[in-house]
């Protein structure tokens, strides 16, 4: 009987051994897989390719000195502007930080943001930069990366072969850079015209505003970023204006539009003389040679636009105090410090020193920061909403069907637009 119950003692005990080691098996999966999932964040913004990677090198270095593990996932202009902006409405989502360069859809979307007020040292920051992005109290966003729009791109080895010249007066570019280069064997047109790579326009939109501030001044872009209160897209001087870029555009000196990193690459062939765009142009792959590119400003212009990239941080983030940090260290010099080293950007924080700067990126920072010339934001950027793809949508039909008549629709649509977002 004693050996039976012997027996019976030693069976309970192997079960409840078994039990043991199979709660402890659990209980440390769970363990390892709440750590794990604590320390994965997941970052959207719209960079593919170069710029994608050189982003990727500041989050490395982020997980290096913290141990947080980063997933970074490239979106479209359409995702992050609805499908992101409907996402962030419904939690529970994945997604902890968002980087945009559109001012007005952060303060649209504040309600599911989390304030960055305490991450943030404002005084780090241009003050433009940050009121952009802000109500008396609250900071909703964190400045990371400015691309300026300084003026047009071009191989400095086509012009020599070329016998080209850099202009100084508008007069100088329209009537002689222009047409000597249309009339050079090969090339399909003078300057290059982009749209991204869902067709959307702001390539266009970024053209555009170099004619506005150009021929208009600043102030224009600023009157028209305020709204029709103070200018209306129909008065003589926003007309003259648009008039001088349709002329252009029916003289054939402009490119139909097509995809923008192709057209970089059409340039780099000779196709094109020209490329109006955003210093970020000498990050991307088809700039075969950084030796080989460089920018004129916009002949005789009194300022330039500015984008700024912007981190936020949603509201009901997954992982709410690694978030915090990545924000903070998006935000410090460091940080911007490591992307800049790599061309193509330029800093919001104004700690990253000269030096960080490539040869090129660096004639950017010097002909932005010149006396006479004003820095204005982005304009459809600052309108943003329903207003920013009326406008994107109107300069495709001005690029592929250039006439008066044309566009004084495309001001009226504009105008329209104008008054239905911004009020009268």
């Amino acid at each position: 009987m004693s050996n039976r119950l012997s027996g019976i003692s030693k069976t309970i005990a192997a079960i409840v051994l078994v039990i043991i080691i199979i709660v402890a098996g659990v209980l440390v999966y769970f363990y390892y897989s709440s750590t794990t999932s604590a320390s994965k964040l997941t970052v959207y913004a719209l960079w593919t390719g170069t710029e994608q990677y050189n982003f990727e090198q500041v989050l490395s270095n982020f997980t290096a000195n913290t141990g947080i593990d980063v997933t970074y996932v490239s979106q479209t202009t359409s995702d992050m502007l609805i499908t992101v902006a409907q996402q962030i409405t419904a939690p529970p989502y994945d997604v902890d930080v968002l980087i945009v360069p559109w001012p007005n859809w952060i303060q649209d979307n504040s309600a599911y943001l989390t304030p960055v007020t305490d991450l943030v040292t404002a005084s780090q920051f241009p003050t433009n930069i940050i009121t952009a992005v802000s109500t008396p109290a609250t900071i909703w966003a964190a400045p990371f990366k400015l691309s300026g729009k300084p003026g047009f791109w071009y191989r400095p080895s086509f012009f020599e072969a070329n016998g080209l010249t850099v202009p100084t007066t508008y007069d100088e570019f329209k009537n002689t850079l222009l047409p000597a280069i249309t009339g050079i064997s090969g090339v399909e047109a003078a300057i290059a015209s982009g749209v991204d790579a869902n067709g959307l326009g702001w390539p266009l939109s970024d053209v555009t505003e170099a004619w506005i501030i150009g021929r208009g001044g600043y102030q224009l872009q600023l009157d028209l970023e305020t709204g029709p209160s103070v200018r209306n897209w129909t008065d003589s001087q926003v007309t003259s204006v648009f008039d001088e870029l349709t002329g252009l555009l029916e003289a054939g000196y402009f490119s139909a539009p097509a995809e923008w990193t192709g057209q970089i690459a059409k340039l780099w062939e000779g196709k094109y003389g020209l490329f109006f765009e955003g210093n970020f142009v000498t990050a991307q792959s088809q700039v075969e040679n950084k030796s080989d590119i460089d920018f004129f400003p916009f002949p005789e212009t009194d300022g330039v636009s500015g984008s700024v990239d912007y981190a936020v941080l949603t509201k009901d983030a997954p992982h709410m105090d690694q978030a915090k940090q990545l924000i903070q260290y998006l935000a410090s010099a460091d940080a911007q410090e490591i992307l800049v080293k790599q061309g193509g950007a330029l800093a919001t924080n104004t700690g990253v020193p000269a030096s960080a700067y490539s040869v090129t990126d660096k004639e950017v920072v010097d002909f932005m920061g010149q006396a006479g010339i004003t820095i204005v934001p982005d304009l459809d950027d600052t309108i943003g909403g329903d207003w920013q793809q009326t406008f994107w949508d109107q300069l495709k039909l001005l690029w592929t069907d250039p006439s008066t008549s044309t566009m004084n629709t495309v001001l009226n649509n504009l105008q329209q637009a104008a008054i239905t977002q911004q009020g009268t």
